[in-house]
């Protein structure tokens, strides 16, 4: 009896290509109650900005209606909403703070 050899079959590998996760824009909202320094204070805190660009981006959502805090993945955007909602509620502010996918 002879022994055939057994024919070497290379696996094909699948076409997956690797996308990073999608990215997520933090947004403030502007309303007519919660006072600017505490939106000031809130962009320190929770998006780590200096004051000049916290300044910056507070006047733009008091101008504009909202402004981009930051842009994260999923999971590090919506803990920053969940932060400052918190934070605002906590001290009795109604600001709003949301994501959106960029």
């Amino acid at each position: 009896m002879s022994v055939q050899p057994v024919e070497h079959i290379e696996p094909q590998a699948a076409e997956t290509e690797l996308k990073p996760p999608p990215l997520f824009k933090v947004l403030l909202l502007n309303d007519d109650f919660t006072p600017m320094d505490f939106v000031v204070e809130v962009l320190q805190r929770f998006f780590h900005m200096n004051t000049e660009r916290a300044v910056a981006i507070m006047l733009k959502v008091h101008h504009e209606g909202m402004a981009v805090c930051g842009v994260y993945p999923k999971d590090i955007a919506a803990t920053k909403v969940a932060q400052v909602t918190e934070f605002a509620r906590k001290n009795g502010h109604p600001l709003a703070c949301t994501m959106e996918e960029a």
